[in-house]
């Protein structure tokens, strides 16, 4: 494999943790192993390895990006990233009170919801 592969393999275990990228390669198939190849490369190798602004500042404009383009069901995922990206539930509702300002009331209503829950699960797997 390729460096840029390597390199994005590692950071997407870093951010997304083992245990979904484990889960995520195995259901992997002849299919979408070219996409996943390319978003490896691509998203990880590329975007969330450079380096020029912080993975906290990536985490919210990910999850800004994905509320804005209404792109919801990848919301949870970035937000149980958020626990090794280090941007805080503040971090993340700030980053939707932009999305309501610039993209649209109900996007961000639909966002904070998503993230109220998966922030809720956090509690419930503490005890």
């Amino acid at each position: 494999m390729s460096d840029r592969f390597n390199t994005g393999m590692t950071v997407r275990r870093e951010v997304l943790g083992d245990a979904h990228v484990d889960k995520a390669e195995a259901a992997k198939t002849d299919f979408d192993g070219p996409f996943q190849k390319f978003i490896t490369e691509d998203a990880w190798g590329t975007v969330w390895a450079d380096e020029t602004i912080s993975r906290r500042e990536r985490s919210m404009l990910t999850l800004a990006l994905l509320a804005a383009t209404g792109n919801f069901e990848e919301i949870p995922m970035h937000i149980r990233a958020t626990r090794n990206t280090g941007a805080s539930p503040e971090d993340v509702l700030q980053a939707f009170m932009h999305v309501a300002v610039y993209a649209g009331v109900p996007k961000a209503n639909h966002a904070i919801k998503l993230a109220k829950a998966t922030f809720a699960e956090f509690e419930e797997e503490r005890g």
